[in-house]
């Protein structure tokens, strides 16, 4: 069977197409983000995808199709609406016009009983928008996956679990953490010969856990000592989501964010008798875990996950600094060193205001996210040219008690520990 997944870079789409792979399906993989050298991979975009004919040239002898595609909430290359609703009902009405009848659709828990956020409402029209088609659909509404990869929600317990407190947000549902080889197998489920058809299922675990106490877990697994439960303001919480919010502004997708909260506060609970029908016995987060123990690759990614945002708004912060730096209360400093090195006059102040204006580029191309990789490079060019330049200019700096030019190689270094973590999936 040639089965066509879309959104296979994501958690689960990925996780799905590796063992469809292994079982001897023929996968091709459709996502946004194609990776290198990858082989039956095609780039799609749903948000582009207005009506069929989008997808008709792109599912060419596709026998079934799994969609796995999903955004938080709307953000400049994002949106809700078209991935989860719009853009996914023209490729079912493809699918019916190909005579492709086999359609394993994810949607979200929940979204059935209450929709407290567009995220909920797209997914639940996106849902509808199936099952009016003449198609052998199946709805699968998944609770928070976790396995052994990470990616949003999943991603943020094991940075909150690496911690030295346990942070309590207010405001928080129940949850019941279901794991990701058990939604694998689900999907596998419906793709045997005579599966049923036109079901919605929801994937969850057997146990009720609060939110804490799956940071708590995950920490046990990690085998870090307990930790003491403090609890945030609500006035804090607002906060970081209103910031989470700003930050999708330039292309980031925080897992803390506006919709995030909503969902939260309904919880992600549902009926473990759809499982059960389909022979699946799901597994406890406890019991998971306990038979799979963190290794140290796992331990260093909960470590780094809440570093990562701290180092990129350090470096946009550091480069956006010394361009005002630069042009303001150093710019006597900077225009000294200068005519110290043989640089006079107009040339000396053309120079400052050319390292502070690319100071400032620098700073900006690295907070916005599809041009941060390009700034992080320009960044350590940059570095390397400051100190070359002062190495001919200055030479004195180099014993400078401040060590002006010996900061320049750490500075560097941590340029390229955020080209190492810049990328999520």
């Amino acid at each position: 069977m040639r089965v066509a997944v879309i959104g296979a870079t994501g958690l689960i789409g990925s996780a799905v197409a590796a063992h469809l792979s292994s079982r001897g399906y023929s996968v091709v993989s459709m996502s946004r983000s194609v990776p290198g050298g990858s082989l039956n991979a095609f780039a799609v975009d749903i948000s582009e995808a207005n009506s069929s004919s989008y997808w008709l040239p792109r599912l060419h002898g596709v026998d079934a199709i799994i969609n796995c595609a999903g955004v938080l909430q709307d953000s400049p290359n994002d949106s809700a609406a078209m991935v989860h609703h719009l853009g996914v009902a023209s490729l079912f009405a493809a699918c019916e016009q190909l005579g492709i009848r086999r359609v394993i659709h994810f949607s979200a828990i929940g979204v059935d009983r209450e929709t407290p956020s567009a995220f909920s409402r797209t997914k639940l029209a996106g849902d509808n928008a199936l099952m009016e088609r003449d198609l052998d659909w199946i709805i699968l509404r998944p609770s928070v996956v976790i396995g052994r990869p990470a990616f949003g929600a999943s991603a943020l317990m094991r940075g909150l679990a690496a911690l030295p407190v346990i942070p309590i947000m207010p405001n928080t549902g129940q949850l019941q953490v279901v794991l990701l080889d058990d939604v694998v197998r689900a999907v596998e489920h419906f793709l045997q010969p005579g599966a049923p058809s036109r079901q919605i299922v929801e994937l969850v675990g057997p146990e009720r856990h609060s939110f804490a106490e799956v940071v708590s877990i995950i920490r046990r697994w990690c085998r870090w000592r307990p930790a003491r439960e403090v609890r945030l303001p609500r006035s804090l919480m607002n906060a970081f989501y209103r910031l989470g919010d700003a930050i999708s502004l330039l292309g980031w997708r925080p897992p803390v964010r506006t919709t995030a909260r909503l969902e939260i506060a309904r919880g992600a609970v549902g009926d473990v008798a759809g499982m059960e029908r389909l022979q699946i016995s799901p597994k406890g987060l406890g019991e998971f875990l306990a038979a799979e123990p963190a290794s140290v690759q796992e331990r260093w990614f909960a470590a780094m996950y809440l570093l990562k945002p701290v180092t990129f708004v350090v470096l946009c912060l550091f480069w956006v600094s010394t361009a005002w730096v630069s042009m303001g209360p150093g710019w006597e400093y900077g225009i000294g060193l200068m005519r110290e090195g043989g640089v006079e006059g107009r040339m000396a102040a053309l120079t400052v205001i050319a390292g502070a204006l690319s100071d400032l580029a620098i700073g900006l191309a690295i907070a916005y996210r599809p041009t941060s990789r390009y700034g992080l490079y320009a960044a350590i060019a940059l570095s390397l040219t400051y100190a070359v330049i002062g190495t001919i200019l200055v030479p004195r700096l180099w014993a400078d008690p401040l060590g002006p030019m010996l900061k320049i190689w750490p500075i560097i270094v941590l340029h390229f520990v955020a080209l190492a973590i810049l990328k999520d999936r």
